[in-house]
């Protein structure tokens, strides 16, 4: 659930009490003096329900990035081995498969961020469900790695994340070159 603490960085970075009064207002719907006798109960298991939502989206998130690593990777071996076997011919065709790469890159990144705007809306709603409870773990493991990003020990997960795209664009683009450059020299 790395997720939730990379998400807590720009969530604790940028909240203001005023966002989180409002988290508070629409999360709160009804008062535990007007629910009755279970309503320590329920929070615990809509509490435990919720984390669990979150840690799937964090799992279909990786599934997601673990697909387009495979495109990509697929895409960047397949103008290599054509670059060494010369495949392609006439050399402008490269482009159609390195726009489409250049494109499911974009694709990646935003679908990226995506995650990391949905990931801090559902940690905002953590820690508030949490100051509810008498325990409050995710607020203590941000409190953890809040130490360890003061003295640059720790890098968030979705930085490294919305890296990667532009990383993979990068190599499509210079096998691109380097395929071209072999028929213009």
């Amino acid at each position: 659930m790395a997720d939730l603490s990379d998400s807590a960085e720009s969530l604790l970075a940028n909240s203001s009490v005023q966002d989180t009064t409002a988290v508070d207002q629409v999360l709160q719907s009804v008062q535990q003096a007007g629910y009755g006798d279970s309503y320590r109960q329920h929070v615990r298991d809509q509490y435990h329900l919720y984390v669990e939502m979150a840690d799937r989206i964090s799992s279909r998130r990786m599934l997601a990035n673990s697909f387009f690593v495979g495109m990509n990777t697929a895409v960047a071996g397949a103008i290599a081995v054509s670059l060494k076997e010369k495949l392609i011919d006439p050399p402008a065709l490269i482009l159609a498969p390195v726009v489409a790469a250049l494109l499911m890159c974009s694709a990646w990144w935003m679908m990226v961020l995506s995650y990391r705007r949905l990931n801090s809306a559902k940690f905002k709603v953590i820690l508030a469900m949490e100051r509810l409870l008498p325990l409050a773990p995710y607020s203590a493991e941000w409190a953890a790695l809040e130490e360890k990003r003061r003295s640059a020990g720790y890098l968030p997960i979705t930085s490294v994340e919305l890296i990667v795209p532009w990383l993979f664009a990068a190599i499509h683009v210079s096998l691109s070159v380097a395929f071209l450059a072999r028929f213009v020299f």
